[in-house]
């Protein structure tokens, strides 16, 4: 297995850290770490935009993956339009333990 780090990209939030994925050696092909990345992340593979080796080197094929080594980073660029729906702050009323009813009360 490849062990790699991925994250993604998005300078807005303060905590961005990076998750560890596996890949088996055997499947080194740029579909395969998109497929991986993105299932782990919790990302739809068409809100991809590239993927980008630290700090500044876009993966392009699959040869590009199979120079990659154990615990290299990546990044996962998402579309412009799609930052903002994945990261969205959930309103004050969404937010686990609100009651609108007792926000609603008079004294």
């Amino acid at each position: 297995e490849l062990v790699l780090k991925v994250r993604i990209q998005n300078p807005d939030l303060r905590e961005n850290d990076f998750i560890e994925i596996e890949l088996d050696r055997q499947e080194l092909t740029y579909k395969e770490l998109l497929r991986v990345s993105c299932r782990e992340l919790g990302v739809n593979p068409e809100h991809i935009q590239k993927i980008r080796k630290l700090p500044n080197t876009m993966l392009r094929k699959d040869k590009d993956v199979a120079r990659l080594q154990d615990f290299q980073e990546l990044e996962l660029v998402l579309t412009v339009s799609d930052k903002n729906l994945l990261f969205r702050v959930p309103t004050f009323s969404e937010q686990s333990g609100y009651n609108k009813k007792a926000s609603e009360l008079t004294y």
